[in-house]
């Protein structure tokens, strides 16, 4: 009388199990809208036209003779709606038969398409900003540089920058409240890293960094210069250029700004926010989803807005 065991009775054991759980990626935190002035006086068409007025002008006055009349300076901002995005995708009818999983992942295409869509837009926001300056110039607004490389020449972001980005947007008269910066990851790394700020004797402020890291989440632990310091994975990257004699190859565009209401840097407009669309389609046999979304950004108030490039090579 033979037992059971597993050298004779491969036939009765399964080697490999599939589970019903779908293992999905870890995605960054997206906050880009926040920053954005939502244009609500847009109702149709793709181009909206706003006129600027500039300030008036003070002369010398002579008893006696007449006053002079100034123009004031006029301007014209442009706004266009220029993106366009879609993401589809489907299930065949037979797939639908035979995958054991197949409710669980027809569950995930609209999430799925709705955060692919969402994360365009967060690239869009974050970009927009440094390809709205002159790429390769300091952009100078009333004698303060407002697009430079980080750190001198070391391409390496440093306190010393938060203050440079403090004192142009404090030149251009930006309200210095709400003060928020948007960093690379690399530049936390770089920031916990420096010798002269985790020596506690030398900055008490900083205490604790060592032991438990400088951001929870992707905010700052610390206030650096009156900024409330961000992680973001979508700034603009791959950046070769040269400022001022200086030049980075693979520059990240960390940004700088006040996020008080009434001066954000960047306006926008949703003509048509995530939408999604589906149907049988009987040639193929196969169910399809849709998600289109319709909208456009633009640097609104330069002035608002420093950009340092800083090298992401930095951290080996």
């Amino acid at each position: 009388m033979s037992g059971f065991s597993t050298q004779n009775n491969e036939h009765l054991i399964r080697s490999n199990l599939w589970s019903t759980d779908l293992k999905d990626v870890l995605e960054a935190d997206l906050y880009g809208m926040r920053y954005v002035k939502m244009l609500t006086d847009f109702p149709d068409g793709d181009t909206l036209n706003i006129p600027s007025i500039g300030q008036a002008e003070v002369l010398d006055y002579v008893e006696g003779q007449a006053v002079q009349y100034t123009a004031m300076d006029t301007g014209n901002f442009t706004f266009t709606i220029n993106k366009y995005k879609q993401s589809g995708t489907f299930i065949t009818e037979k797939m639908k038969q035979d995958s054991y999983v197949m409710s669980e992942l027809m569950a995930s295409f609209v999430p799925k398409q709705n955060r692919a869509i969402m994360s365009a837009i967060e690239n869009d926001i974050m970009s927009i900003g440094p390809d709205g300056q002159t790429a390769s110039n300091l952009n100078t607004i009333n004698g303060a540089n407002h697009r430079f490389v980080a750190g001198g020449t070391s391409e390496t972001l440093v306190p010393q920058d938060f203050a440079r980005a403090r004192y142009a947007l404090q030149k251009a008269n930006v309200p210095m409240t709400d003060l928020v910066a948007i960093v690379d990851p690399s530049v936390e790394y770089n920031l916990s890293t420096l010798t002269n700020l985790t020596n506690v004797s030398f900055n008490p402020r900083w205490e604790g960094i060592v032991r438990s890291g400088m951001s929870t989440g992707m905010q700052f632990l610390v206030n650096i210069y009156g900024f409330d310091v961000y992680i973001s994975q979508f700034l603009k990257n791959g950046i070769a250029e040269t400022i001022n004699g200086v030049s980075t190859t693979v520059g990240v565009a960390n940004l700088f700004f006040s996020a008080t209401r009434d001066v954000l840097p960047f306006v926008g407009l949703l003509r048509q926010p995530p939408k999604v669309d589906s149907e049988y389609n009987k040639d193929f046999q196969r169910e399809e989803f849709v998600t289109t979304c319709r909208y456009g950004f633009k640097l609104f108030r330069p002035e608002n807005l420093v950009v340092i490039l800083s090298d992401t090579d930095a951290v080996a």
